[in-house]
């Protein structure tokens, strides 16, 4: 299961990068360098979210009460 500090990290970094390109004080050079980072820490967010999305498991209720877990079929 992905690190839950790396998917927090990851978007925290993409609010900074969008603040810092609205605050509209960036040359062109610098914005795209922003957004291309963006672009990349996104792509990365997504799939550790993909991963734990696959990860989930779905309690499922015996016929005598008990709880067993088993994998989300996807």
């Amino acid at each position: 299961m992905p690190d839950k500090a790396v998917f927090r990290e990851e978007l925290a970094r993409l609010e900074a990068i969008v603040r810092r390109l609205e605050a509209e004080d960036l040359d062109l050079d610098g914005a795209l360098e922003l957004f291309e980072e963006g672009v990349k820490r996104l792509k990365l967010a997504r799939e550790l979210l993909q991963e734990s999305e696959l990860k989930v498991k779905r309690v499922v209720e015996a016929a005598d009460g008990t709880l067993r877990s088993r994998d989300i079929d996807r």
